[in-house]
């Protein structure tokens, strides 16, 4: 992990999409990954500490699913939550963005459909030393 990196437990909750005219704070990811002086992702930090970047996705407040955070073999990062591609969720140029609170993300989900994220909140996290 760079010197400037630290882990951050990140909110995104579903923005406003023709479906969800108000967005949705019900349906989300928590992401649990390094961030950069600039809150962008430390992409160092998780390839080498890629058993502390994870993800869970939520639904209706309930959790859905708990995976990790992954690269695929073309450079492009992916929320991996069960062995297999069937179940992966491509990010939107995951590297390019800056997770702070009012920030958009975007996901393409199993099924092939982009959603539209909004960063909620991002606090840094303690790994107890990990």
């Amino acid at each position: 992990m760079s010197a400037q990196a630290a882990f951050h437990h990140v909110r995104l909750e579903l923005a406003r999409e023709p479906d969800h005219p108000a967005g949705d704070s019900g349906f989300g990811y928590d992401l649990v990954i390094p961030l950069d002086s600039d809150q962008k992702l430390d992409k160092a930090a998780c390839r080498t500490q890629a058993e502390h970047c994870r993800v869970r996705r939520f639904r209706n407040d309930a959790t859905e699913a708990v995976g990790r955070l992954a690269q695929s073999d073309d450079g492009r990062w992916f929320f991996d939550f069960e062995p297999g591609e069937a179940d992966d969720e491509f990010g939107f140029r995951l590297d390019d963005e800056r997770f702070v609170p009012g920030e958009y993300i975007s996901i393409r989900a199993a099924d092939g459909d982009l959603h539209t994220f909004r960063v909620m909140t991002s606090s840094p996290v303690d790994l107890g030393g990990a």
